[in-house]
């Protein structure tokens, strides 16, 4: 089942704005529950949280900022 342009684009925009702070919570709510580990294995935690997140959704990004493909265009439409 594959999701048209417009829903992809809609998907996303509920993924960054909902889901996306969401999973920065989540990230800081577990890494505030460890003990304080060393500034340089913090970082690469935050940096490989960060990297993971948009790997399940790669599908619903890809192409969202190109135009639509769906769309007529310019020299489609009828001239009157």
């Amino acid at each position: 089942m594959a999701l048209s342009y417009k829903s992809r684009r809609r998907l996303s925009l509920v993924i960054l704005l909902l889901g996306l702070p969401l999973y920065i919570v989540a990230a800081v709510t577990v890494m505030s529950v460890l003990d304080r580990p060393p500034l340089w294995v913090e970082f690469a935690v935050y940096v490989v949280l960060g990297i993971l997140w948009a790997l399940p959704f790669r599908a619903v990004f890809r192409g969202v900022g190109q135009a639509d493909p769906d769309a007529p265009s310019p020299d489609d439409r009828p001239r009157g």
